[in-house]
C-alpha cells in the first residue's frame, strides 16, 4: 500500500491514547517529558500536517518541527511519529541536534569568545576603549555579566560592547559556521532517494561522543526532524516546515525543566535566545504549519518586504 492510499483511507482521524513510553529521538541522553498539554498540541497539530501530507506525491515526506530552544520540539515531533505509526505509515525522528560543528562545551567557548572579541573591537573602533575599561571587563567577564544590559547603567561604554559583540554573535548563530547542514543535507537526499538505509549521526556532549549508527530506512516513509534550525534556509529537501510559537521566556522556562544546561537564567543564555528567536520570527513565512504556545493554529505571515 503506498503512502498516497495509506493517507486516502484516512477519514475522521481520532486521537489514539498515548501510551507512557514511545519512541522518540535520536538524541542521546535528550529528556522527553511527553505531557498531557504535548499531547493537547499534537491533537491539534496532526490533521493538519495529515492535510498538507496529502498534498505532496512523493513517497518519502519530510516534516521538520522547529521553534525555540526547550519549546517542545522534541514531545511534538515523538507523538506526530507516534500517530504515523498508528496509522500504519513508518517515520523515524532524527534529531538535528546531532549535527552541530562541536560539541556543547566547545560551541558555548565559541560562542562566547565571538562575543567578546567582536566586542572588544567595537570598543575600540568607538574610541571607548582604555585599560580602566578593560580592568572593569576582566571583572564583568569573571561574574558572567557582560552580556547583560542592566550592567549599562553602571558601565555606559558597555552598551557598545554588547552591541557589537550581539551583531557579530547573530552573524554566527544558525548559520553554516555553527551547523553542519551540508551533512544533515545529505542525510535528507539519501532518505529521499528511497535508500534502504543510513548513516545518522550521534553526538553526546564529550568530544569522545561521536558516532554514527546505521538506521534501516525501508519501512520509513516519514522523516520527521526536529530542530531549532528546521526552517533554516541552509536546510535541504523538508516538504512540510512546522514552526512552534514561543518567547524567549517560554523557551527558557522549559529548557530549565529539561536541564539543558547549567547556566539557563544567565544573561548569555537570554541573549543568545533572543537572537534565535529573531532568526525564527524571520523564517515563519516559509513555514507550511504555526502552531502557538497556547495550541492555536496560527496564519502563516507575509514576507518582510526587503
Amino acid at each position: 500500500m503506498t503512502l498516497k492510499e495509506k493517507l486516502s483511507a484516512v477519514s475522521n482521524w481520532q486521537p489514539p491514547t498515548v501510551p507512557e513510553t514511545i519512541p522518540h529521538g535520536d538524541m542521546p541522553g535528550d529528556k522527553v517529558q511527553i505531557g498531557e498539554e504535548h499531547i493537547r498540541k499534537a491533537n491539534i497539530l496532526f490533521p493538519r500536517v495529515l492535510e498538507e501530507m496529502a498534498k505532496i506525491q512523493s513517497e518519502k515526506i519530510v516534516l521538520s518541527v522547529h521553534g525555540g530552544s526547550g519549546v517542545g520540539k522534541s514531545e511534538t515531533a515523538s507523538l506526530l511519529g507516534y500517530y504515523l505509526r498508528e496509522l500504519g505509515i513508518g517515520s523515524y525522528v532524527l534529531s538535528g541536534d546531532n549535527y552541530p560543528r562541536r560539541i556543547p562545551l566547545y560551541n558555548d567557548a565559541e560562542r562566547a569568545r565571538i562575543f567578546r572579541a567582536e566586542g572588544l573591537k567595537g570598543l575600540l573602533s568607538s574610541g571607548l576603549y582604555s585599560p580602566e575599561v578593560q580592568e572593569s571587563l576582566n571583572t564583568l567577564w569573571e561574574q558572567e555579566l557582560d552580556p547583560d544590559p542592566a550592567q549599562a547603567e553602571n558601565y555606559p561604554w558597555l552598551a557598545e560592547y554588547q552591541k557589537s559583540g550581539r551583531a557579530a554573535l547573530s552573524g554566527y548563530l544558525g548559520t553554516a559556521n555553527e551547523q553542519d547542514f551540508d551533512e544533515i543535507n545529505s542525510v535528507i537526499a539519501n532518505f529521499r532517494s528511497g535508500a534502504p538505509s543510513g548513516w545518522f549521526k550521534r553526538m553526546g556532549r564529550t568530544e569522545a561522543e561521536r558516532w554514527y549508527s546505521s538506521i534501516d530506512l525501508r519501512d520509513v516513509q516519514v522523516l520527521i526532524l526536529e530542530w531549532t534550525h528546521g526552517g533554516s534556509a541552509h536546510l535541504q529537501g523538508v516538504d512540510i516546515p512546522i514552526l512552534l510559537r514561543s518567547t524567549p521566556e517560554e523557551t527558557r522556562e522549559h529548557r530549565r525543566s529539561r536541564a539543558r544546561d547549567g547556566k539557563t537564567d544567565s544573561a548569555f543564555t537570554t541573549m543568545v535566545l533572543e537572537i534565535e528567536q529573531k532568526l525564527l520570527d524571520d523564517r515563519a513565512c516559509f513555514a507550511k504549519i504555526i502552531l502557538s504556545k497556547s495550541g492555536e493554529l496560527l496564519e502563516i505571515p507575509s514576507p518582510a518586504a526587503e
